[in-house]
């Protein structure tokens, strides 16, 4: 790809200090990473609208903080390409070594790129930090299970949790919270700013930071010494620039200024892209959810109504669960940019099942005018029920309206609902839907780790966020036993089943999944590999092929 002004500009900001790189040393893991790991000699230029709140991970729980960290800091615990099962990476084993204790052993001889050893020592200062500055803005409130982390010695750390057997507690490690940082480098009791972290070369995953000019420009170069989880960098030099405008964004890859777009341009414009010669669209599962979600004491029927009845109000929910057309939205609205969900949990998760399709409209994942007339009929609801939805005029992109009037025609086409459609800017909404205003309304869900778990849990528990009244000591019962079932087999059944029951309750009803989308140069190598149900986008899968 020719090297257009705007990319050589981009390339002249970054090419001072990317020169200057000298790497001390190396932050290896487990040793199965590609022999002689330095990057393949190329540069890669990638664009994006996500905004960086923080470098330093204690102070950031965001998409755009968490893809520049989980380049350069290395992690206990990772996920191989193509996968969403974690594994051992910076570390050389990890294991529950009692009921409440997960030990994690490292390898001798790991360094910083800076030449600061690397030890048990930095991975408890890590977590102690995290708990120590609970920054509103950071990511301390995943370590709810964390009663504390102390290293027993320079090569071991042993975790003590709250409860037994934590299965979710390996993907935590890998979630924005799970960040190794340097002891020597980083204040234990307040955010490092991105001057000092930069300045003292203070990284050890496959890359380290060269020029750092936050939301405007972040270089990278590959760390030659990096013997981790994932294999070699593909390309020595990455070059990142931010974007204000989702239209510059695809401007510029359109036009071969950039290698790749990832995150976030619109549907509009993907759709436009897939029919040009000189751009690929590479598509990958995604862990954002959309769904509704009935409040059992406002919703129509509801416990809370002057004619509650708990059969009826079943009845609402299952009726809407029948006529909904998930393929027509995903591809009128979204240009199929989101796909159809049929589950609690996406699709490309261990334990994701399908029971909605089995359950509601035509069995193939399509609606049912005649199930829905049939469901409401036989709890004697003769009369077209008054449905209130609510949704985010600004939460959840500019689609949302067309979205909502969508889902609009498909309830109301039957004659079976008269729906009244409502919108309230994010902040009054998220305090509204909280207070029982909102009958019915729209959330969406983009997950701290890739387990089913994460998917369930905050639905589904006795205390869940939605706090929306929904209650089944069934399902709670079976929510805690999975979180502590070793065998995968068996755990894979227990969510299954926690499905099959929240689906035939339906106080959600999920219909879409959003893909993960890159649009890259016809030369650019990869971009599938790192497109996986792990939802992290790492710069090392990446490569041009001359």
């Amino acid at each position: 790809m020719a090297l257009t002004n705007k990319r050589r500009a981009v390339s002249i900001l970054a090419i001072g200090a990317t020169s200057a790189l000298v790497l001390a040393g190396c932050a290896g893991g487990n040793g199965e990473g590609d022999e002689g790991n330095g990057g393949g000699g190329n540069e890669i230029v990638i664009g994006t609208t996500d905004k960086i709140v923080s470098l330093d991970p204690a102070g950031s729980y965001d998409n755009g903080s968490f893809s520049v960290q989980q380049q350069v800091f290395p992690m206990l615990m990772g996920t191989p390409f193509g996968s969403s099962d974690v594994e051992p990476d910076l570390a050389e084993s990890a294991e529950f070594t009692a009921p409440t204790e997960y030990t994690v052993t490292l390898p001798e001889g790991l360094k910083w790129a800076n030449g600061n050893e690397l030890t048990s020592s930095d991975v408890a200062f890590s977590f102690d930090r995290q708990l120590s500055i609970a920054h509103p803005n950071g990511p301390s409130s995943l370590l709810g299970n964390l009663e504390s982390v102390e290293a027993t010695d320079d090569l071991t750390v042993v975790f003590t949790l709250k409860s037994e057997n934590d299965q979710t507690f390996p993907q935590v490690l890998s979630s924005p919270v799970g960040p190794i940082v340097d002891e020597e480098v980083f204040s234990a009791d307040e955010l490092t700013t991105p001057d000092t972290i930069v300045d003292a070369n203070a990284f050890g995953g496959q890359y380290v930071i060269t020029n750092y000019s936050e939301n405007d420009l972040v270089a990278y170069e590959a760390n030659p010494e990096y013997q981790g989880l994932l294999p070699a960098a593909k390309t020595e030099t990455v070059l990142v620039s931010y974007y204000t405008d989702a239209s510059n964004l695809k401007l510029d890859i359109q036009e071969g200024n950039i290698d790749v777009a990832y995150r976030s341009l619109s549907a509009t414009d993907i759709d436009d892209l897939r029919g040009q010669d000189n751009v690929n669209v590479v598509e990958g599962p995604g862990g954002e959810i959309r769904y509704l979600v009935f409040n059992f004491d406002t919703m129509p029927f509801g416990a809370g109504t002057g004619e509650a009845d708990e059969e009826k109000a079943l009845a609402v929910r299952q009726a809407a669960a029948h006529l909904l057309d998930r393929a027509e939205i995903a591809s009128q609205v979204y240009q199929d940019t989101y796909t159809p969900l049929y589950s609690f949990v996406p699709d490309g998760l261990t334990g994701a099942t399908q029971p909605l399709m089995d359950l509601y409209g035509d069995g193939e994942g399509g609606p049912d005018a005649d199930a829905a007339a049939a469901v409401l009929e036989e709890a004697g609801i003769t009369e077209p029920v008054t449905l209130n939805i609510q949704y985010s005029n600004d939460h959840y992109g500019p689609s949302s309206g067309d979205e909502y009037a969508l889902i609009k025609d498909q309830l109301e086409s039957t004659g079976l609902f008269t729906v009244e459609l409502s919108t309230t800017e994010w902040g009054q909404y998220s305090q509204d839907r909280r207070e029982d205003v909102y009958p019915v309304y729209q959330l969406g869900w983009f997950p701290d780790y890739s387990d089913a778990d994460n998917y369930l849990t905050p639905f589904f528990s006795e205390n869940n966020f939605l706090i929306n009244h929904y209650s089944n000591t069934e399902v709670q019962d079976l929510i805690a036993q999975q979180v502590s079932t070793e065998d995968p087999d068996e755990r894979s059944a227990l969510l299954g089943q926690i499905q099959e029951i929240v689906a035939g309750d339906l106080s959600t009803l999920p219909y879409l999944q959003g893909q993960q989308v890159a649009v890259t140069g016809t030369n650019v190598t990869g971009a599938e590999d790192t497109l996986d149900a792990s939802f992290k986008f790492r710069y090392a899968a990446l490569g041009i092929d001359e």
